[in-house]
């Protein structure tokens, strides 16, 4: 086998010639805008046919991108985490951090690839530290980092995700009293997880449409990882956001689609109700009508509502009445 890309790239497409003399790759990375270029069957570079940046680029204050690894509590593994960094950052002062998962086995999201959005650049902008990070069960270390996670979801993405935060603290200016994590599904029961088993290290949550027991989830995909209650009645009761409610503390956004028929709306009344039995603050919001997700007016009411708890427990400062959709 013979490398033929080049360089330390995220070679996203390949597009070869009819008689395979010749190819051409789009490639990117986390400070490169996608370029084409025409390359030989040996790997020799023919030409460079396309750049995406134009020459205006370098005339706006962007905010910089950094991919960086950090090296896990165990040392196995070094950790890829992308960081969006606040504009105009002083070396002096401690930022608010958002991070968005989803978590899981095999299903990476921190990729060493090229990323800009006006979302990502406006809270840049606002002070803001964005961050995407994998663990070790997430698929870039094949399966033997996926093995971590057999008949015990939860526990080595919070091990994983604690170890990233805490090399922010002490290494990327990140205020520890306002660690904010956001996911969705899979990403919500991760948020939930952090919020109570993983309260000591996060403050901040955003969790939509999430599994809090997966004794309450789809068999098929439960059963693949965790075997069934009766065979792993340990790794359930350990990897249940209802058995750490306890340890909650900080302030979690709770969203659930009432119709939802992929993770029931049971997993997040079942919380709730824990949480209330318990005397803890919570926010919750429920879409009527709306499955596992939803759009139209519904979805800019819910961006509108994760938007106001930026702004209000991280930033902390009005949301801009611009800003509202």
């Amino acid at each position: 086998m013979q490398r033929l890309t080049f360089g330390d790239y995220n070679h996203s497409v390949i597009d070869v010639s009819p008689n395979g003399s010749y190819f051409v790759t789009a490639y990117n990375n986390v400070s490169t805008p996608a370029k084409l270029t025409l390359v030989d069957n040996k790997g020799k570079i023919i030409k460079d046919i396309g750049n995406s940046k134009a020459e205006e680029f370098d005339n706006f204050n962007m905010a910089k991108t950094d991919m960086v690894r950090v090296r896990s509590y165990d040392g196995k593994y070094d950790l890829p985490m992308k960081i969006t960094w606040p504009v105009n950052m002083d070396k002096n002062k401690k930022y608010p951090v958002l991070i968005s998962i989803y978590g899981g086995p095999d299903k990476g999201t921190c990729w060493d690839s090229w990323s800009l959005t006006g979302n990502q650049q406006w809270y840049a902008k606002e002070g803001l530290i964005q961050v995407v990070m994998d663990h070790r069960g997430s698929g870039h270390f094949g399966k033997e980092g996926q093995n971590y996670m057999y008949r015990n979801l939860g526990y080595w993405e919070m091990e994983d995700y604690s170890k990233m935060v805490k090399w922010l603290v002490a290494n990327g200016n990140a205020d520890p009293e306002k660690i904010c994590i956001t996911g969705f599904s899979y990403g919500g029961y991760i948020t939930s997880y952090a919020l109570t088993y993983g309260s000591d290290v996060f403050t901040h949550g955003m969790a939509g449409g999430s599994v809090t027991d997966w004794s309450y989830y789809d068999s098929h995909y439960t059963e693949r990882f965790m075997d069934t209650p009766g065979e792993n009645p340990g790794g359930y009761k350990k990897s249940s956001v209802l058995n750490y409610a306890e340890k909650y503390k900080g302030l979690l956004q709770i969203v659930h689609g009432i119709a939802d028929d992929n993770v029931h709306f049971q997993n997040s009344i079942a919380f709730t109700s824990k949480l209330q039995d318990l005397k803890k603050d919570f926010e919750f919001m429920a879409y009527s009508n709306s499955k596992h997700g939803w759009g139209g007016n519904k979805n800019m009411h819910f961006q509108n509502l994760k938007n106001q708890f930026i702004y209000k427990y991280l930033l902390e400062k009005p949301m801009p009445a611009g800003l509202v959709k």
